[in-house]
């Protein structure tokens, strides 16, 4: 046995609609032709140009550290797969420029 109760605010649940039936797939647009002839493929994202990010630096006065930080900024003219190499030497840049201050101090 199905009690219902009326609160006030609260609507009661409809009935639930069926759904709707979706866009039917229409054909594959293809590339339009060239000059001469050939049809190729649109360019994917993945082969555009690397834009730069527009990062700014302070100068922190330390040359080493500027240096090793300047290097990210080659970063923004080669493509993804080529920016570890990159950090890496900044890495080093960075972590041989910690080392010489420590040697420094004592």
């Amino acid at each position: 046995m199905s009690e219902t109760y009326d609160l006030p605010g609260l609507e009661q649940p409809g009935p639930v609609p069926a759904p709707r039936p979706g866009p039917v797939p229409g054909p594959v647009p293809q590339p339009a032709p060239t000059a001469d002839g050939e049809r190729r493929p649109p360019v994917a994202e993945t082969d555009r140009a690397p834009e730069p990010l527009g990062v700014t630096v302070e100068v922190t006065g330390n040359a080493d550290v500027d240096a090793a930080v300047e290097r990210l900024s080659d970063a923004d003219e080669l493509p993804t797969d080529a920016h570890i190499q990159v950090y890496e030497d900044v890495h080093r840049g960075l972590r041989d420029a910690l080392t010489a201050l420590d040697e420094n101090r004592g």
